[in-house]
């Protein structure tokens, strides 16, 4: 099935939140073509080459498409994956050296409804099915709710894997503690021992030498941008202050001290929007959008897209365009609002072309190139 329709545009009047935002239509047209569907509440997917890739089913299976054909799931998965709430199998990304060392990062919530937490494994695959699966990183302490588990990687330039793990919700208060993992947005060497250029290394308490920054609620979008050298996160607010931001070593970046979203009681969660020592965000969401993941767009399909953000959102059921000016937003735009979908994830296929991973029980991916004229 193919779509064509014109995208709506939003200027911002400043280069953080919208106060008076304008839509009008464009000329920009985009021809919307599905590619897979029937997938059971996907939740990312990577590109291993230009015709395969590989997807997480959030309620607990992995795929391999090769030729738009879905595979039966790939086994040698854990035992211990947690479905329910947000929990289950979430992301899956590639090692930088995936064609010499077949490396393969996944997330998973794990446990039970009484104790669960978020684990990262390594594997390689082979014959659909994984191989030397080593775990390398468990999220403490472990909680009792299934939500919030952020669960998004991201390698850096060096090969250091860096981990986005949520607040859990119920325990939004240990985003603040240094001997809590949740609520961090966490750096491990890709073999999962600790990395000794740290900002933390040097405490007593171990958890936190893998901390990168803190004072995040549930993280979901996370890219390393190699020509800004600079790393990009956006995460879920409470009712309102979503957030994009800047992330940098040994930073905080406020929940729940600082935020502008309040709580969804209607009461406010802090005194505070801003506070000294904690980092304001590059990007406020109020009311929320629900961002679930990001990417750097550097195709050769859409020129004028590039450099700049793109952010699936769930909500808003929009991808939103965040326009950039080195390290400033200038403006945004939405994009295929007009599909009524939940958008769960949003990448870059090496020729250029944007997929979407569209978010349910009868979930799909759609492949977004320009319409000719």
């Amino acid at each position: 099935m193919k779509y064509v329709f014109t995208a709506l545009i939003i200027f911002l009047c400043s280069g953080v939140t919208p106060l008076n935002a304008q839509s009008e239509k464009t000329d920009q047209l985009f021809e919307i073509e599905e590619l897979v569907t029937g997938l059971s509440y996907p939740w990312t997917f990577v590109f291993l080459s230009e015709n395969q890739m590989l997807i997480t089913e959030r309620t607990g299976n992995l795929r391999h498409l090769v030729n738009r054909v879905v595979s039966e799931p790939v086994k040698g998965l854990p035992n211990d994956i947690y479905v329910n709430g947000q929990g289950g199998l979430l992301d899956v990304i590639l090692h930088p050296q995936y064609r010499d060392n077949g490396w393969l990062y996944l997330s998973y919530a794990a446990g039970s409804d009484t104790r669960n937490t978020l684990k990262i494994i390594r594997a390689r695959l082979k014959d659909n099915q994984l191989q030397d699966v080593e775990p390398i990183l468990t999220i403490y302490p472990y909680r009792d709710t299934p939500v919030h588990y952020g669960a998004r990687m991201a390698f850096l330039e060096d090969h250091t894997l860096l981990v986005t793990s949520g607040d859990g919700f119920d325990y939004r208060e240990d985003a603040q503690k240094m001997n809590s993992l949740l609520g961090k947005i966490l750096r491990i060497n890709d073999d999962g021992t600790i990395p000794q250029d740290n900002p933390f290394v040097n405490n007593d308490d171990v958890n936190s030498h893998k901390i990168f920054s803190l004072g995040h609620r549930n993280p979901q979008g996370l890219v390393y941008d190699s020509n800004r050298n600079q790393v990009f996160s956006n995460e879920h607010g409470p009712d309102g202050g979503d957030e994009i931001n800047i992330i940098r070593r040994g930073k905080n970046y406020g929940w729940p001290i600082a935020t502008n979203g309040i709580d969804y009681s209607g009461a406010r969660i802090s005194p505070f929007r801003t506070y000294p020592g904690m980092q304001p965000p590059l990007v406020d969401w109020t009311p929320s959008i629900a961002p679930s993941s990001m990417v750097v767009y550097e195709g050769a399909l859409f020129p004028q897209m590039r450099g700049d953000l793109l952010v699936s959102t769930l909500k808003a059921k929009e991808i939103r365009w965040v326009h950039m000016q080195g390290n400033e937003v200038v403006g945004q735009e939405s994009l295929f609002h007009n599909l009524n979908l939940r958008f769960r994830d949003v990448s870059v296929h090496p020729d250029g072309s944007i997929y979407l991973l569209v978010d349910g029980a009868q979930g799909k991916i759609l492949r977004v190139v320009p319409k000719l004229n």
